[in-house]
C-alpha cells in the first residue's frame, strides 16, 4: 500500500522500552528514490534532540494506531552518534550511524533498486560467500567513503513545492510523495497542475525524471506538458490500486514497475 508523505508524518517511533518520539521528516536516496531515514524528534525526554531512524529497524507496524514499533532501545538511541539534521548527512556520518547500531553499508555495491530497504531485512551474513561479499563490500563502501562525501541524501519536505518541467514547458508543482509502505521506495511524485490549467493532480513516477535541479527548485521530466494534462487524475481519497497504475503507465507507453520486479525475480 502506498502512503503520502504527509500521512506518515507525525508517526511515533516506538521503541522497545519507551516512544522515542515523532516523525517529523525523512532522507530519501535521490539516486534510487528510496527512504534511507526518519527524521524524528524525541521530545522532552531527550532535550527534543532529533535523531535518525532507520526504517530498517521497524519489527512492527501499527497503522492503525500511526505508531511504528523498532527494534532498538530508548539508550541506544540516547547514545547514538549526533547529527545535525539541519545540515547535509556526510557519508562519514552515515558511517558512524550504521556502524553504532551494527547495521551494513547501503552503498559501495550494494543493490537495493526501486525495491527500496525493507524493514527488518537487515539480516548478518553467513556462509563463506555471503562473508566475502560483506568484505568486499565494505573494503567498496571505505572507498566510496573519499571517493564521494554527498551521499545523495535528500529532505523530502525540502522538495514540495519543486516545479515540474516537462519537454515544452512548466506544468506543475511537487505537492506530496507517495510511499511504499513495504519497501520505503518513493513510488511517486504528487503534482498538483491547478496553477497552470486549473487542473488536477496528477503522479509522476521517479523513472520518467530526467534532472532535478536543486538551487532551481525544479524537476525536470521525460514527458510532454499536453501528455501530463491529459494523464488520469490522481484522487487521495481512493486506494491506487494496480488497475488505476495500469492505467497510468499505459497511458505515457510505459511499462510497469511491478512488471520489471516480476522478470527480474525470474531471472534470479
Amino acid at each position: 500500500m502506498l502512503r503520502s508523505m504527509q500521512d506518515l508524518e507525525d508517526y511515533t517511533i516506538a521503541a522497545t522500552d519507551g516512544d522515542i518520539g515523532e516523525v517529523k521528516d525523512f532522507y530519501f536516496d535521490n539516486e534510487v528514490w528510496v527512504v534511507r531515514y526518519f527524521i524524528v524528534e524525541t521530545g522532552a525526554w531527550l532535550a527534543s534532540r532529533k535523531v535518525l531512524i532507520t526504517p530498517s529497524s521497524i519489527q512492527r507496524p501499527d497503522w492503525a494506531q500511526h505508531r511504528l514499533h523498532v527494534a532498538i532501545t530508548k539508550e541506544q538511541v540516547k547514545n547514538s552518534p549526533d547529527i545535525d539534521t539541519d545540515k547535509p548527512v556526510s557519508r562519514q556520518h552515515e558511517m558512524q550511524y550504521l556502524g553504532y547500531y551494527g547495521y551494513p553499508n547501503y552503498w559501495g555495491g550494494v543493490s537495493v533498486g526501486n525495491a527500496g530497504i525493507y524493514p527488518g531485512g537487515f539480516g548478518l551474513p553467513g556462509g563463506p560467500v555471503q562473508e566475502e561479499r560483506a568484505r568486499q563490500d565494505s573494503a567498496k563502501a571505505q572507498r566510496a567513503l573519499h571517493e564521494d562525501d554527498d551521499p545523495h541524501l535528500r529532505s523530502c519536505k525540502a522538495i514540495i513545492g519543486y516545479h515540474i518541467k516537462a519537454t515544452d514547458g512548466e506544468v506543475g508543482h511537487v505537492e506530496s510523495l507517495l510511499i511504499d509502505e513495504e519497501t520505503w521506495a518513493i513510488q511517486y511524485l504528487v503534482v498538483n497542475t491547478s496553477n497552470w490549467w486549473l487542473g488536477h493532480k496528477v503522479l509522476i513516477a521517479p523513472e520518467w525524471i530526467d534532472e532535478i535541479r536543486w538551487l532551481d527548485k525544479s524537476v525536470s521530466v521525460d514527458l510532454e506538458s499536453a501528455s501530463i494534462k491529459a494523464s488520469p487524475p490522481y484522487e487521495s481519497s481512493q486506494q491506487l490500486n494496480r488497475e488505476r497504475e495500469s492505467s497510468l503507465y499505459n497511458h505515457y507507453g510505459r511499462t510497469g514497475y511491478w512488471l520489471i520486479e516480476t522478470v527480474i525475480a525470474q531471472e534470479k
